[in-house]
């Protein structure tokens, strides 16, 4: 059996050897070899693209491999799940009609998270502590690229959280998306509150 994954390929005659793109990737697949970028642990390359938006030469771009079940792909398995931080997410991943995206301490707070994510691709986030500036960027990049059926933030109760309530439906409507957003609040007690959907 195939699957695909997505991997970098870098242009070697494009390729001026100014070394951003191996800064850039935090798995250690690029080093510089003879003064030229290079892949050197090509199963590591998560096809996220960390590397692609650095390169001033356009020299890198990502293309998809086929490869057959039972190789050694570390990614493989969480291909349609990883990663699920919106901060490493890349803006113009496919991401499915369906998803959710949960405030971070949501899934260690309710012991049935999991369930209720129904097989929806998954997202997780921190209004409070993360870099909310990027949050909103990243997030009309994602809903450009995606047409969704629906939505549905899982936030804690606490009022810090309501921000990443803000931060969606401002990028919904930014977009001009047409779906089911639903809000969900967990209580400090670990249980549904009740959730509140409306068509956006």
């Amino acid at each position: 059996m195939n699957v695909n994954r997505q991997i970098i390929v870098i242009d070697e005659a494009k390729c001026t050897g100014c070394g951003q793109c191996v800064h850039a990737c935090h798995e250690g697949v690029i080093a510089m070899v003879n003064g030229k970028a290079r892949i050197v642990k090509e199963s590591a390359c998560d096809g996220l693209g960390s590397c692609l938006n650095v390169c001033p030469e356009g020299a890198i771009r990502l293309v998809e491999e086929k490869e057959e079940k039972g190789q050694a792909c570390p990614h493989t398995t969480f291909q349609k799940r990883w990663p699920i931080q919106l901060a490493l997410l890349a803006p113009w991943v496919r991401l499915g009609q369906e998803i959710v995206i949960a405030a971070d301490c949501t899934a260690f707070q309710y012991p049935f998270f999991h369930d209720a994510l129904r097989g929806r691709r998954l997202l997780i986030a921190c209004p409070k502590l993360d870099e909310v500036e990027v949050y909103e960027e990243k997030l009309r990049q994602l809903f450009t690229c995606n047409i969704l059926s629906s939505i549905e933030v899982i936030r804690m109760e606490v009022p810090c959280c309501f921000g990443l309530v803000r931060l969606v439906e401002d990028a919904l409507r930014a977009t001009n998306q047409k779906c089911l957003f639903t809000i969900t609040p967990v209580s400090i007690n670990g249980e549904i509150i009740g959730s509140t959907s409306i068509a956006i």
